[in-house]
């Protein structure tokens, strides 16, 4: 009983750190993405070296969830991304990779830490 009530103790403590994870402070509900693409969506905390008309340049922290390590790298920024806030050059930002169908990532949504 111990063990259960432990067990029951520990989910219920972790279940807020696992939603912060997964969400990073971002609303997801508006964006033009399949369900597909918002389950295997993962976020990465990045600095912005430049920003241009649909790429951006941006130095990442390792991304385990895709066996990525840091690097600084162009990504694609999806039209219709959802930028939250004035996003520019020297900015550290949260990432959020959505994969295309043709398997590469590319930015869904960019927030300002």
């Amino acid at each position: 009983m111990k063990t259960l009530t432990l067990l029951a103790f520990l989910s219920l403590a972790a279940t807020p750190a696992a939603l912060a994870q997964s969400s990073h402070g971002m609303d997801h509900s508006n964006m033009p993405m399949t369900s597909e693409q918002m389950e295997g969506a993962v976020h990465a905390k990045a600095v912005v070296n430049s920003i241009g008309d649909g790429t951006a340049n941006v130095s990442h922290d390792p991304i385990p969830e895709i066996g990525w390590p840091a690097m600084t790298m162009d990504l694609t920024v999806l039209e219709g991304a959802q930028m939250m806030g004035d996003i520019g050059e020297g900015d550290t930002v949260t990432l959020m990779l959505v994969k295309g169908d043709d398997g590469m990532y590319a930015i869904g949504a960019m927030m300002p830490n």
